[in-house]
């Protein structure tokens, strides 16, 4: 009775371990069946990884970020609150140095489903690279090593595909600071078509500029949503060590511009005391249709690094006198949230 009893209790145990490693890799079993999972800017959603963008494919989440000299790591998750370790196909790297131009400061990845494929966008060495992968988990190469479009294309690429289905790439240029560009992409997606080139805006507003060190005159990390017929055009200014660094927008009839400063900017700014230097962001939608921002803060008001990935709901807003609508952010939250 005692062996057989002391056998059946071990294999409960092992199945009980078996379940719980399980959980840890991908999330789903983390909580019991009707629990809300919540999310917790406090913690982070995983370590060190910033410039953060979230991809969403059939229903489950790929993070991808600033945070590797040896390339871009990958996490996932099913419910936005538990998250995998890296799990990129290259030991953890979605991409890794070896398989793209340049070894190192591999910063802002974006990736995309396209034409069968996954597109990642990054900068490498402060220029641009594209990268294939028949998997969101990588490995994303470069069948020909090399940057895209080197004289014009710097950091911080992000394609947005309208609803005609012309692409377009925001970028980050280095003009009297960083100043955002854009331009339409030639039909391969091999680079831009040059003839387009356009100026969007640089440093102009006051929240823009930073009275703390360090002082540089920074916009960059562009991302556009396209809302009743509208571009909405946000980024980040200041300088990322900076506290002040937080997210704005702007607002044209068109994805060439001219764009109009949102009134009301910076959107989103940490509250000085528990959260600080917030941007770099990009956004996306839940499984539910919600809206989110994802984004970087420090990781405290006297350190920078390693910084910390954040996650808010946001959406638009019914603007006063005919104005178009607000995109809000409702953040940045410093306790448990549940997710929607």
């Amino acid at each position: 009775m005692t062996v057989k009893w002391n056998q059946t209790l071990c294999f409960f145990l092992f199945l009980t371990i078996a379940a719980c490693g399980w959980a840890q890799q991908d999330g789903r079993l983390a909580r019991q069946e009707n629990e809300v999972p919540h999310w917790d800017n406090s913690k982070g959603l995983v370590p060190d990884c910033a410039d953060p963008y979230i991809l969403n494919h059939e229903g489950v989440y790929y993070l991808y970020g600033t945070g590797g000299r040896k390339g871009i790591r990958v996490y996932r998750s099913y419910d936005l609150a538990s998250w995998s370790e890296a799990v990129g196909s290259r030991g953890g790297f979605a991409l890794d140095s070896a398989d793209v131009w340049g070894w190192h400061s591999f910063w802002a990845p974006e990736v995309y489903p396209l034409n069968g494929k996954f597109y990642m966008f990054l900068s490498s060495m402060t220029q641009l690279v594209i990268a294939e992968s028949d998997s969101p988990l990588g490995p994303f190469i470069q069948n020909v090593q090399q940057p895209v479009n080197p004289d014009l294309v710097r950091i911080d690429a992000h394609l947005f595909t309208d609803s005609d289905g012309k692409n377009y790439l925001y970028f980050v240029r280095f003009n009297n600071g960083n100043e955002i560009w854009m331009a339409q992409m030639k039909e391969d997606l091999s680079g831009i078509k040059e003839e387009t080139l356009t100026k969007c805006f640089g440093v102009t507003d006051p929240w823009e500029k930073t009275s703390k060190e360090p002082v540089a005159r920074v916009a960059e990390g562009p991302f556009v949503l396209k809302h009743n017929g509208l571009y909405y055009l946000t980024y980040s200014a200041n300088h990322f060590k900076s506290q002040d660094y937080a997210v704005g927008y702007a607002i044209s009839k068109s994805p060439f511009g001219p764009f109009e400063k949102y009134e009301g900017n910076p959107i989103l700014i940490g509250d000085g005391k528990n959260i600080f230097g917030t941007g770099h962001h990009s956004f996306f939608r839940s499984n539910s249709g919600q809206m989110y921002i994802v984004y970087h803060s420090h990781k405290s008001g006297t350190s920078i690094q390693p910084r910390t990935t954040c996650l808010d709901r946001c959406g638009f807003e019914k603007a006063e006198n005919g104005k178009p609508d607000k995109l809000v952010v409702y953040g940045p939250t410093t306790t448990p949230q549940p997710v929607k």
